[in-house]
This record gives C-alpha cells, sequence and structure tokens, in this order.
C-alpha cells in the first residue's frame, strides 16, 4: 500500500515539475543575464545601460511566467470539491502578471513614472481594443462569467432552451459543451451573457422533473393519482426519496389532465427516467383497463351532455354568454 501511495504520489509530481520546468528555467536565466550583463556587455562591445534594461525586462517576463503558473498549480490543489478550475481563471491570473510585467518593462526603457508607464499602455490596449472590439466584448463577457460562476465544468446547462450539454470548457472567448448526443457545441461567451440560462447540476444534480397525461373521466381523480404515482414510484432510475406524486391540473372535454412529479439523479439520466416512468404508467393503466381518452370529435352526444352536467359553471358560463350575444339593446 505504501508503495502504491509512493507511486501515485510520483505520478502526479512529474506533471508539476514539468508545467514548471520551462518557466524555471527561464527565471534562472535572466537572474544570470542580470547579474552578468556588464562583463557581457564589455565581451560583445555592446552598451551597459541597454544591456541592462534587456536584462531587466526579460527577468520581470520570466517571473511573471512562473508567478503565473505557481498561482494556477495552488488553485488546482486548493479544490476540495473533485471539479477542475476553469482555464479562464488560471489565465485570468496569469495575464494579470503579465500585465504587470509589461508596466514595469516602460518604465524601465523609458524612463517613465508609474502614472506614465500607465497612460502609454492604456493608449496602446485602447487602440488595440477598438480594432477587436467584439473580441474584447466575448472576453469580458468570459471575465464576468469566470467570477460570478454561475456555471462549473462538468455542469450540465441549458441556455436559453436552445443550447443543451455539459460545461467542459471555459475560456476567454467562448465556452465549450458537449450534448447528451456527443456533439462539441462552441457558444461565445457574449452570447451566454445576454441569454437565460438554467443549471441542472447547481446547488444539487438531482431535480424534480414531470409530465402530463391525459385520463378518460370514467376513472375516478383518488384512484387515478394512486395509480398514477405507483406506477412511477415502480420507476428503477427514479429516486425513491422524495416519492413520485400525480395532481390533477385540468379538467378538459376529453379527459381530465394530471401532472406525473418525480425526481431525476442527475439531467444525463433524464430522457432515459422519463422513458423508465411512462413505461411503468403504460403498464400500469393497460393492466387496469384504464379506457382512452376520447377526442371532442369522438365523443357520443351522450357523452357531451354528462360532460356538460358535471361541470354546470363552465357550461352555464358559455350559455350565459350566447344570451348576452342575442339580446337586442334597450331602447329608451
Amino acid at each position: 500500500m505504501t508503495s502504491n501511495k509512493r507511486s501515485q504520489s510520483s505520478g502526479r509530481g512529474w506533471p508539476v515539475l514539468r508545467h514548471l520546468a520551462w518557466p524555471a528555467v527561464a527565471t534562472l536565466a535572466s537572474i544570470v543575464m542580470f547579474f552578468t550583463y556588464e562583463a557581457v556587455a564589455r565581451e560583445i562591445g555592446l552598451e551597459q545601460e541597454t544591456l541592462r534594461r534587456a536584462a531587466g525586462s526579460v527577468s520581470y517576463f520570466a517571473w511573471a511566467w512562473l508567478a503565473g503558473r505557481l498561482v494556477g498549480l495552488a488553485l488546482e490543489r486548493s479544490t476540495t470539491t473533485g471539479r477542475r478550475v476553469p482555464r479562464l481563471l488560471k489565465e485570468l491570473v496569469a495575464a494579470a502578471f503579465f500585465i504587470a510585467a509589461l508596466v514595469a518593462t516602460i518604465m524601465l526603457f523609458l524612463g517613465q513614472s508609474m502614472s506614465g508607464a500607465l497612460a502609454s499602455s492604456g493608449l496602446v490596449l485602447a487602440v488595440i481594443g477598438f480594432a477587436i472590439r467584439n473580441v474584447v466584448a466575448d472576453a469580458f463577457s468570459g471575465i464576468a462569467l469566470g467570477l460570478d460562476a454561475p456555471y462549473r465544468i462538468g455542469d450540465w446547462v441549458d441556455i436559453d432552451g436552445a443550447s443543451k450539454g455539459r460545461i467542459i470548457e471555459i475560456g476567454w472567448r467562448t465556452t465549450r459543451l458537449q450534448t447528451r448526443d456527443s456533439t462539441y457545441m462552441i457558444l461565445p461567451n457574449s452570447q451566454i451573457a445576454r441569454q437565460r440560462l438554467t443549471n441542472y447540476s447547481a446547488p444539487r444534480r438531482n431535480y424534480r422533473a414531470q409530465l402530463q397525461i391525459l385520463l378518460s373521466h370514467e376513472l375516478p381523480i383518488p384512484e387515478a393519482r394512486n395509480l398514477l404515482a405507483g406506477a412511477a414510484a415502480r420507476s428503477e432510475l427514479a429516486l425513491k426519496d422524495p416519492k413520485p406524486d400525480a395532481r390533477a391540473v385540468a379538467y378538459e372535454r376529453s379527459g381530465i389532465r394530471y401532472t406525473v412529479r418525480y425526481w431525476v439523479p442527475s439531467f444525463a439520466e433524464e430522457i432515459d427516467c422519463r422513458d423508465s416512468v411512462l413505461g411503468h404508467i403504460d403498464a400500469a393503466l393497460r393492466e387496469a383497463q384504464v379506457p382512452p381518452a376520447l377526442r371532442p370529435a369522438e365523443m357520443s352526444c351522450e357523452q357531451v351532455a354528462a360532460l356538460a352536467r358535471r361541470t354546470p359553471s363552465a357550461s352555464g358560463t358559455v350559455q350565459g354568454q350566447e344570451r348576452k350575444r342575442h339580446v337586442a339593446p334597450a331602447s329608451h
């Protein structure tokens, strides 16, 4: 067991070292270059000040590279839920370090103060941002989504009813989804930020789904509720706690409409769970020999008259409206 733990820890440690190897080499090289630039300048005949600034700028960016990698690894190790840290968050941290290195380099080469360097870099970024404003809109939407965190990698989401899938990657400009049909979908972050989003994995992966069944008037409502709820409870995929239930929601001419409510373990099992519940309901209705609901065109005159007697308020309202239409206004 001890040897297995050692092999697992070494297996995890090797990618970490490989991830930090090049930033560490660049940082060490920049340190050596910074402390030996005078001798190198005399050897190759360059001005010491120029070589010092070049060594300083290389050192700034090398340290920014290494710091971004270290913070990214710290974020990955800080997660306790087993979910991956969004790549956008790590890239945002790395971008902050590189922007700081860019400002320090401008200060070093131009000899400006902090405010002057920020003004110069801000002007350049404004010109570039206007040229790629759509990309910038997607990037800022990605930053907002990363900070607000309405979804994480591995969550099942529904974006405005048009796109459903599991989040597999969150980038600067786009979010990538994998649908239940294993198709790959790429959506711009600005589009996601403007639309309604439903997360089926938060705060819990299980949720309640429902389906509607239309049954004949001949079956009393209490018996229909028990029959539908019992059939849904026999499903192997629906959760047993909370128990499925059934409610009458509408009394129509062709039958009584019921809503069967049950709990789904996860969005990935929603279709299979619905199929299982419908299969058990169909078997229960056939076993109980429940007559099917009839459409209005299939109903006889006796059935229509019996339905009218059962719903006097509705028929009375309709008849009252018909009488009002035929009453002439009183003449004065």
